[in-house]
């Protein structure tokens, strides 16, 4: 602890009490996360400590409910990115060739449309479930993570110990997991967080612009696009969601600041 900077131990402390709210939202939320128990946009008060929303629901139960919605799908998505994205990196370094070329091309022509409207035109098509968001968020994203796991695991393929192996025999398949994988996972693991904030943030666009997170759930971009017409009377119900998103993109950064940092002075002390 007495390594960690102060920036690190704030944000690893943040990101720790929302994913501690996110998992016992149930146990923490005062109300149901539809439930109407009020009037409309309320003021704070002590029985509704955030007022309540553009239809009389309690808005800190909301916010609750709402932060374990986004942060499940930004979590999910970002593994289903990592995985996908890692080994299908690792393997074009690993084959190279036209498998290589084919992956790679592939990828770029994907990127070259952004991935928002990727998704708006695919979730347009399909019906919207938490389940197809994740899946079609993880897709979009893993094309990133490729680039990441293919410039690294391409630097890695060439070393020494890659090639003993590879003379001993062992199969692509040892190659990517026991000799590339280990020696990826430090800037991959950096990565990390830059890519989860990217999809708490990508979801929240989605669910603002319509075809994210479908009522009566809740999440933290749909909690803003519902209550965003309050702010024209000075109601700030909209600026809660947005705040609570800022602040964990502020905390994991810093996290993911101090990792890349870290790493990259282990590197240069080694080296």
């Amino acid at each position: 602890m007495k390594n960690i900077p102060i920036s690190a131990l704030i944000g690893l402390g943040f990101t720790a009490l929302y994913f501690f709210i996110a998992i016992f939202a149930p146990l923490l939320a005062p109300y149901g996360m539809a439930e109407v128990v009020g009037d409309v946009w309320e003021p704070s008060s002590s029985q509704f400590w955030l007022g309540t929303d553009n239809i009389g629901r309690d808005l800190l139960s909301r916010m609750i409910y709402g932060g374990r919605t986004t942060i499940f799908i930004a979590t999910a998505a970002t593994i289903l990115s990592f995985v996908t994205g890692s080994i299908l990196g690792f393997l074009a370094a690993v084959l190279g060739g036209w498998a290589d070329q084919v992956m790679s091309r592939t990828v770029d022509l994907i990127m070259s449309i952004p991935s928002l409207i990727t998704a708006l035109v695919v979730l347009a098509m399909v019906p919207v479930t938490i389940p197809v968001l994740i899946v079609v968020m993880g897709l979009l994203d893993a094309t990133r993570v490729y680039r990441l796991a293919r410039a690294v695991a391409v630097d890695i393929a060439v070393m020494d110990y890659v090639e003993a192996a590879r003379l001993r025999g062992e199969g692509q398949t040892w190659v990517i997991f026991r000799e590339i994988l280990p020696n990826a996972l430090s800037p991959l693991v950096a990565e990390l967080g830059l890519r989860f904030i990217f999809m708490v943030l990508f979801v929240s666009t989605l669910s603002f612009l319509g075809l994210g997170v479908q009522p009566p759930l809740a999440d933290w971009g749909g909690i803003v696009k519902e209550n965003k017409d309050g702010i024209v009377y000075g109601i700030g119900a909209a600026l809660y969601p947005a705040v609570a998103i800022a602040t964990l993109a502020i905390s994991v950064n810093l996290v993911a600041d101090w990792v890349l940092n870290r790493t990259t002075s282990l590197k240069g002390g080694r080296g």
